[in-house]
């Protein structure tokens, strides 16, 4: 590391002469443009106290990180990142400022130490204040590298997993390069909305100088259950979505399908997995046209009950076989037949996706949809040949386009002292 000039942070000197720490964050979260400010800002100490009733704190370190196989909360924010600083030391340092702002954040807390109104009246608050007097609601923060990342900025070339690859493009995809991609990715899932949305910005305001936001997107009302104990949600078609999602409660689904072994590739990505994100727009006028028996032919289910057609329950195995005449019951280019591991020689995936409504496209159409996320041992050979069937078949293709795209490698979760990324800036 180069020498900082006098009255620099530095590790040796991690507070500017005259200037507190409490003050620091101030001058941080105000954006002043301090050389090595960032080595500060990830010494922040975590306070292990919790304001909130510990039901309603999900566990920040772990095996895994949270936010995967979690109980699927209600809300999200989801964020990416472009890196802006070419430096190595000043990323490390932002990632581990994070992470203590994140497991603060987990627990109930402000993102720093009374820092929503603790840091004087001549200094920006450190914490931006709207979750104050909220309760933790479940908040997870998960983090992941994109494939960009892996250039020659930071000396992680050969880190590279073989599969963290950007996607290829699917037939009648119609992506927006600024909805797509990025460096790093954090997603907040919490049952409170404004919890979520404090959380990604407070994460993106220290970021000041190092990254910056490159593409965001909300989420309301899960499309997706992570448990036995959650019931089966609809999307903004009217459908119950994932109803043979991979559950927490089947582990050796998830150790076959979701977690990534030290021994695939990369060990810094053991305990691991790959975030797929795609935000896929409904055409809700020419859905709501469409009469219920197509509406059922497409998807391949009962709208009411969510059985498979030709069953009488929601969680009947598919009959991929009954023929009613010449036709099979679950119509040839039904979407669940398409993305059934039936039909994909055993592929599963873990869905964790939303619903999104982001006001109109300016033509009097409801811009709205998907948030689709997953996460997969594998993208390459799981995802990619999913999304391929697909695309090429799946008669729901008339009524959704694909239009954001991006992967990133998620590591395993973090042991004490451990901060997001240390395996992968560590690991030789």
């Amino acid at each position: 590391m180069t020498d900082a000039p006098q009255g620099t942070p530095s590790p040796e000197n991690p507070t500017p002469q005259g200037l507190s720490r409490r003050k620091l964050f101030g001058a941080v979260g105000a954006g002043v443009a301090l050389a090595g400010a960032g080595a500060v800002v990830g010494r922040v100490t975590a306070d292990n106290s919790s304001s909130t009733d510990n039901s309603d704190v999900v566990a920040f370190r772990g095996d895994h990180q949270a936010g995967i196989t979690t109980l699927a909360q209600d809300r999200m924010h989801f964020v990416a990142f472009d890196v802006t600083t070419t430096s190595r030391d000043e990323l490390i340092a932002l990632l581990q400022t994070w992470t203590t702002m994140a497991e603060r954040m987990t627990k109930g807390e402000e993102a720093t130490e009374d820092g929503a109104t603790g840091d004087g009246p001549y200094a920006p608050p450190s914490d931006t204040g709207e979750a104050l007097d909220l309760v933790a609601s479940q908040l997870t923060l998960t983090i992941g590298f994109g494939p960009s990342l892996f250039d020659d900025r930071f000396g992680l070339a050969d880190k590279k997993p073989a599969a963290l690859l950007d996607l290829p493009h699917f037939r009648a995809d119609n992506l927006d390069p600024a909805r797509s991609g990025g460096d790093i990715a954090i997603q907040a899932c919490a049952n409170d909305p404004q919890v979520a949305v404090h959380a990604i910005r407070n994460l993106a305001r220290v970021a000041f100088g190092t990254a910056s936001v490159k593409w965001s997107q909300l989420g309301f009302g899960r499309t997706s259950s992570t448990s036995t104990t959650q019931q089966t949600p609809r999307n903004l078609f009217g459908f119950k979505d994932g109803t043979a999602n991979i559950k927490a409660e089947d582990p050796a689904l998830l150790s076959e399908h979701v977690w990534v072994d030290g021994a695939d590739d990369q060990e810094w990505m053991a305990g691991g997995s790959f975030l797929v994100a795609r935000r896929i727009r409904m055409l809700i006028e020419q859905w709501d046209r469409t009469v219920l028996k197509e509406q059922e032919a497409v998807i391949g289910r009962s709208k009411r009950s969510g059985a498979p057609l030709g069953g009488k329950d929601e969680f009947d195995e598919l009959d991929l076989d009954s023929k009613e005449g010449h036709d099979f019951v679950i119509p040839e280019d039904a979407h669940v037949r398409l993305a059934s591991s039936e039909e994909l020689g055993g592929i599963q995936i873990l869905r964790r996706g939303y619903n999104f409504t982001d006001g109109s496209d300016g033509l009097g159409h409801l811009d709205a949809g998907l948030f689709f996320v997953a996460y997969c041992r594998n993208p390459v050979e799981q995802f990619v040949p999913m999304q391929q069937n697909l695309s090429r078949h799946d008669a729901l293709n008339e009524y959704i386009q694909h239009v954001g795209s991006a992967v990133f490698a998620c590591p395993g979760g973090l042991s004490t002292g451990s901060y997001w990324g240390e395996t992968l800036f560590s690991s030789e």
